[in-house]
């Protein structure tokens, strides 16, 4: 609970508890006591739930979960200047301004990038990613565990707590893990959707060769 919040709620406890001891303490019941009880106890109602309303505002960010793996950049050396500079630029904001854990950039059957916490493990579309190529649609695993088809991007990185797929139509796909079940907001998923299309456009402006497998 945030400091404000049980501050607010001492308060409401001790109000209530001043109202109790003075409704004990009185020699007689009087009309006017009765009306100040009432209105000290609705006072000290109105402030816990000032004080629960308080809390499920400014909810306790989920922990981070350990992960497994190396910090690094890993970009295909097919690509060109231009496009080289663009994926470090776009991962590099990921990074730092979202909960963002790992990136990896799937472009015509071949990773041309991988950052931040990545494994050595070869990586294969699974249905997930293939379904939101299909569909052109971002699909987002908000809490991994709840999803019997997350180990397809356990080559990615292990145990990802949560994972964003946004596809660039059917030609490619940027997969981002977060640090925490739930992590990501909407904010993040319209700022990857925005970047993801930019992408798109420089990608295909160059020349990517389709391969069979992970080079990266």
């Amino acid at each position: 609970m945030p400091t404000p919040a049980r501050a607010v709620l001492i308060c409401a406890l001790l109000l209530l508890g001043l109202t109790v001891a003075n409704a004990g303490l009185a020699e007689s019941v009087t009309p006017d006591l009765q009306r100040a009880e009432v209105l000290a106890g609705m006072a000290a109602v109105g402030l816990m739930l000032v004080a629960v309303l308080w809390t499920r505002a400014n909810p306790r960010s989920a922990e981070k979960v350990p992960l497994q793996g190396d910090q690094g950049l890993v970009i295909s050396d097919q690509l060109n200047d231009v496009q080289k500079h663009e994926l470090a630029w776009g991962s590099h904001m990921l990074l730092t301004a979202t909960p963002a854990a790992s990136v990896l950039v799937l472009w015509r059957q071949q990773v041309v990038l991988r950052r931040g916490l990545i494994s050595q493990s070869p990586f294969q579309p699974g249905a997930i990613t293939m379904r939101a190529m299909e569909r052109d649609q971002t699909i987002s695993l908000v809490n991994t565990s709840l999803f019997p088809g997350r180990a397809e991007f356990d080559a990615m990185l292990p145990s990802l707590p949560a994972i964003l797929v946004c596809p660039m139509g059917d030609e490619g796909v940027v997969i981002v893990g977060g640090w925490s079940p739930r992590c990501f907001t909407r904010s993040d998923e319209r700022w990857l959707e925005g970047w993801t299309k930019r992408l798109r456009t420089t990608l295909g402006a160059g020349d990517v060769s389709p391969v069979s497998r992970d080079s990266v």
